[in-house]
């Protein structure tokens, strides 16, 4: 499967995520909710994952997972440690902490990243920051097909 991964700006006192994925000082995206949401179970490792920063309309890297950690029903002390054991591959702000401290944690390691010539992003209506399609193509402007919601069904 191919996942399109939106990346925050972090701003101006803090250095973007998308920066620092292609700096190597960030090897894992995460994800959480206090329910099971898009990508929780539904990225494996050895799919392809493809990063934009949220705002840019492009898409300008990809990445191959290389693995994954799906959590349910986490207790606070649960998260601390996961994200305390994560960190060195996460580097996330206290403010990134703060947000990703839910329930529901999917924390996804890729390697081999590789920056793209930027291909522009067919946005379409209210469209989640983690959209999993078959192929990078159908959300690129002049090839892009409606998009659905089937892939991100539990």
């Amino acid at each position: 499967m191919v996942h399109l991964v939106y990346c925050d700006n972090a701003g101006k006192r803090g250095e973007k995520v998308l920066d620092k994925i292609s700096k190597g000082t960030k090897t894992m995206v995460i994800r959480g909710a206090a329910g099971r949401k898009i990508p929780h179970s539904r990225v494996f490792e050895r799919d392809s994952l493809y990063f934009m920063e949220k705002g840019s309309g492009q898409i300008s890297a990809t990445a191959v997972v290389k693995s994954v950690q799906n959590y349910v029903k986490l207790t606070e002390d649960e998260i601390n440690k996961i994200l305390e054991e994560n960190q060195e591959k996460l580097n996330l702000t206290q403010k990134q902490k703060d947000r990703w401290h839910k329930k529901c944690l999917c924390l996804v390691e890729f390697g081999n990243v590789k920056k793209i010539t930027p291909l522009d992003f067919d946005h379409q209506g209210n469209m989640d920051d983690w959209l999993i399609i078959e192929k990078i193509e159908d959300v690129v402007v002049g090839t892009s097909i409606p998009y659905n919601y089937d892939k991100s069904k539990f």
